[in-house]
């Protein structure tokens, strides 16, 4: 198992493909994008199966979520997730994406083995979505959400980030829309992960700031009896159900205690958290000629040097080098 000094034992396994988008997003990266890694520090196709089989086959891995960057501009991305989707015992998969170009390769994902898919959608309207992603792309998106949904990559997850005086007067509008076409909304609180480190705590929009724009136009109650358990999101039931929308607040309410997450880079690196300063080097043993139990071991010894959260309520917190774009969601 990948176990940790606090009792935590990582079972979820976010994967980055690529470092690179082909949006610019104002929260995640500068208007002139940012210096990509070289494609010969990226993980091949054959370098990330072993990797994943080590995952999935030795040390307990039950979920992998395929990231980027954006990762359908990962080439060969159907492949890599039949890979993952032959493995034994079968790990669940999944893809978080910005949903440009999901429509066209969705039935081609499925068919590779895809469970399901996350689409960030941050606004309806087209003109704050080419504000905020310098990009004028908001139709291919929603083609996306529609192209997954007719694929079956379902249920189809739509990641939302509100920010403030940009798009947070759009919180109910977007719960609408998801809830008229069946999609699983989830807001996620904005966090330090910019390239830029212009994140400020207080343009943050807040989880109880949602709750509270969201309860002043649906009726919301907790929808699980039980503790969330190792789920990054609290859910709520939307006027009764059957639908239900989800706030992650990572800043405001962390759930680090529970966390089951480890991360793996496009260019080889295990992260143990979003935040980490730390990374544990798998690709330079791995092409150096290390067996699957040396590597499996590698990993297991970065996962148990895990700390307890991110620190981000810590005065002492500092971002990490790598923004978003280059860790993987």
């Amino acid at each position: 198992m990948l176990a940790d000094s606090y009792g935590r034992v990582a079972t979820d396994l976010r994967v980055s493909l690529t470092d690179r988008c082909n949006l610019r997003c104002t929260y995640c990266m500068p208007a002139e994008g940012l210096e990509w890694l070289p494609k010969p520090e990226l993980l091949t196709d054959d370098e990330l199966g072993r990797l994943l089989r080590v995952g999935v086959t030795m040390l307990g891995i039950t979920e992998v979520r395929f990231t980027g960057g954006e990762p359908l501009l990962r080439k060969g991305l159907p492949g890599i997730i039949a890979a993952a989707s032959a493995l034994e015992p079968r790990p669940k998969t999944a893809l978080t994406t910005n949903g440009i170009g999901l429509a066209r390769f969705a039935p081609a994902l499925a068919e590779a083995g895809l469970d399901r898919v996350n689409v960030s959608l941050d606004t309806l309207k087209p003109d704050v979505f080419k504000d905020l992603a310098r990009r004028d792309r908001l139709s291919d998106v929603l083609d996306g959400l529609a192209g997954a949904a007719d694929a079956g990559l379902t249920p189809v997850k739509v990641n939302a980030v509100l920010m403030r005086d940009v798009n947070d007067d759009e919180a109910v509008d977007l719960l609408r829309y998801c809830l008229d076409r069946g999609y699983e909304l989830r807001f996620i609180e904005q966090m330090p992960l910019d390239a830029q480190h212009g994140w400020r705590r207080d343009t943050m929009v807040t989880a109880d700031e949602i709750l509270d724009r969201l309860g002043a136009a649906f009726d919301l109650r907790p929808a699980d009896d039980e503790e969330r358990g190792s789920a990054p999101a609290e859910t709520f039931l939307v006027d009764g159900g059957p639908h239900r929308v989800g706030v992650i607040g990572s800043v405001t309410r962390p759930f680090c205690g529970a966390c089951d997450r480890v991360r793996l880079t496009a260019d080889g690196q295990v992260r143990n958290c979003l935040f980490a300063r730390d990374e544990s080097d798998l690709r330079g043993p791995m092409r150096d000629g290390a067996s699957d139990e040396e590597l499996a071991e590698r990993w297991r010894a970065a996962v148990a040097t895990k700390l307890p959260g991110h620190g981000i309520n810590d005065p002492s917190f500092l971002q990490p080098a790598r923004p978003m774009s280059a860790i993987g969601g």
